[in-house]
């Protein structure tokens, strides 16, 4: 609630305060240049790549045709047929053995339980649609290893997407908001400000209009890749990927409030920008930890499982494994409550560093004084 001043002015409340911090840092990120190029830069830059895998996948199969394996008995079933790459194997085994060592996508061979269809497909973890359609026939489908289809490139890219996004919007804005801190502390403003407004509301401002800034580019990143998915016919990927991005931006959420308010935190210890590295590197080895783990460790489901329980990953973790389907539904409820309940730490502890350590000027504040105060 607002207080009166001893001129009879009103003071804004705390809310109220918050929010006006955090209008200046939206206000001051959008009148820069740098941050609007870049922004726009990220988006086109985005959007060209989700364009070109939609059209390279689509063009894949148009210009060299789908390899597909026939025997003597199913030759005929793809003779005449335009689009396809045929081979023809001495055996059904031997079609199948194609299959397995991926040398072609499908396999045609006889039908051994008779019915209408004279063969079936055998295809090693996706029915390829396309062939089905040139087929012009719904034949039996026989997969060799139907939990296989989430190691494939497109859970790389996924893999890499999810990692990037969080690398690129946690680093920048954690950096922005270090800067900010350094900046004020340098100038003196801190001080201007900290006398109409209690340090715990500079702190929530900042953290709260970073928020806002790094929310709105998620949202954007999430529609761009909506319309791109759209627009080169990859609507099953849209299918699968939405409750995934969905659970993305809530996982991202809380694990960039805690990450900011840390980052507000390791910035107020010192009091000159060549020193932020200082202080700040722990936790840019925290965000760079799960882009390169997601990277490296997509097809592992134990490294995956442990990142999706540990606060500084479970935003990059998680929400991959509810794409390839590895998660039970209540693992993503436990995970996210173990993510707020260590965002509200943070923020503790974030909270007495920062009100420690920001008008001490000079020498860096060791985090064991910065704690004790």
């Amino acid at each position: 609630m607002s207080t009166q001043t001893p001129t009879g002015h009103r003071s804004p409340g705390e809310l109220q305060s918050v929010w006006l911090v955090a209008e200046r840092e939206i206000g001051s990120k959008l009148r820069s240049k740098a941050f609007v190029i870049s922004t726009a830069f990220l988006l086109v830059a985005a959007l060209a790549s989700v364009l070109w895998g939609g059209f390279a996948a689509g063009d894949a199969r148009s210009d060299s045709g789908i390899p597909v394996a026939v025997t003597s008995q199913t030759e005929n079933a793809v003779s005449g047929v335009a689009g396809l790459d045929v081979s023809v194997a001495d055996s059904d085994d031997a079609a199948q053995a194609l299959v397995e060592d991926g040398t072609v996508d499908a396999a045609l061979v006889p039908n051994p339980s008779g019915g209408s269809f004279d063969y079936t497909v055998i295809v090693e973890d996706s029915v390829p649609s396309a062939l089905l359609q040139l087929l012009s026939e719904s034949p039996p489908v026989q997969m060799l290893d139907p939990a296989a289809g989430a190691a494939d490139a497109l859970r790389y890219l996924i893999a890499f997407g999810f990692g990037l996004v969080f690398l690129i919007a946690a680093s920048t804005f954690g950096g922005t908001i270090a800067q900010s801190v350094v900046e004020e502390k340098q100038t003196r403003v801190v001080e201007i400000l900290i006398s109409a407004i209690p340090v715990r509301v500079l702190l929530a401002g900042k953290v709260l209009g970073n928020t806002v800034l790094a929310m709105a580019q998620i949202v954007l990143l999430a529609a761009i890749a909506v319309v791109g998915l759209s627009v080169t016919g990859q609507a099953s990927v849209l299918t699968t990927l939405g409750a995934p991005i969905a659970w993305f931006a809530v996982f991202f959420l809380f694990g960039f409030v805690l990450l900011a308010s840390l980052f507000a935190a390791a910035a107020a210890m010192v009091s000159r920008q060549e020193d932020i590295g200082s202080t700040t590197t722990p936790l840019t080895m925290l965000v760079l930890a799960p882009y390169f783990l997601v990277i490296f460790f997509n097809d592992n489901p134990l490294v995956l499982a442990i990142m999706s329980y540990v606060p500084f990953s479970a935003p990059v973790g998680m929400p991959l494994r509810l794409y390839i389907g590895d998660a039970q539904w209540w693992e993503p409820l436990l995970s996210l409550l173990i993510l707020v309940a260590a965002c509200v730490a943070a923020i503790l502890v974030a909270a007495r560093i920062y009100q420690n350590s920001l008008l001490r000027m000079g020498a860096r504040v060791k985090l064991a004084e910065a704690l004790r105060g």
